[in-house]
């Protein structure tokens, strides 16, 4: 269970990591999206106030149960790799102490060290933390995932996800029905923007391309399901 001080503290600590706020800001894209691609295949085929509500409270939170499910599984996953590959190290260094130094100099003279640099990199790395040296030198890991990361990882994929769900689900509430579809595109190019700029900023990406293939994608789904919603009902 996650504290809430220590909440408080990995929130700080995230919102100061581009690549979590780029996930968080894909995670909210993916909410956006598929809550309004879902309203307009519902408007399409011509389903009225209490429907749509309905669709979109539903959306709302099946899409975060299931996004947060899906993050909060593969986390655990991962870091039961990780505790499976600690177990593996630790075995082999006290098995074979000398062979892992050995493989430890290999592993830095492949990296362009000269052999008796990368000899005494290794036995130095080792004499200060031997399994941490073997573990990001084999298997890239510079850091175990705490117990807690899991859970942390599946709730902010749910909110960021939610949140982004809750744009076309209020208007869904507040707008009449009959200026509703149009209304909900307006409001998911603005709220797709917003994101697009916020992921661009965080991973210094190119604005134009990333604002580009979101809209893409929004918009194109949100034409697709309503032509779905024409043609099929």
């Amino acid at each position: 269970m996650i504290r809430p001080a220590a909440a408080w503290q990995r929130l700080r600590g995230a919102l100061g990591d581009a690549g979590r706020l780029r996930s968080w800001s894909i995670d909210a894209n993916d909410g956006i999206i598929a809550t309004a691609g879902l309203l307009q295949g519902f408007g399409g085929a011509g389903a009225g106030d209490r429907l749509l509500l309905l669709a979109a409270s539903a959306a709302t939170l099946a899409g975060g149960l299931s996004i947060g499910g899906a993050k909060w599984a593969e986390a655990a996953a991962e870091r039961e790799a990780q505790l499976l590959l600690v177990e593996q190290e630790r075995a082999e260094l006290e098995a074979d102490l000398v062979g892992e130094i050995d493989e430890l100099a290999a592993h830095w003279e492949a990296r362009g060290l000269r052999p008796e640099t990368a000899r005494q990199v290794a036995e130095e790395l080792t004499a200060h933390d031997a399994l941490a040296a073997q573990l990001e030198a084999e298997h890239g890991i510079d850091e175990i995932m705490d117990a807690a990361a899991p859970a942390w990882e599946g709730v902010s994929a749910a909110i960021a996800f939610m949140l982004g769900a809750m744009i076309p689900l209020l208007i869904t509430w507040f707008v009449p029905v009959q200026i509703e579809t149009p209304v909900i595109v307006v409001a998911v190019v603005v709220s797709l923007a917003v994101t697009s700029l916020v992921a661009a900023r965080a991973g210094h990406l190119n604005l134009r391309r990333a604002l580009l293939r979101t809209l893409t994608v929004g918009i194109g789904t949100m034409a697709v399901s309503y032509i779905a919603g024409l043609v099929l009902f």
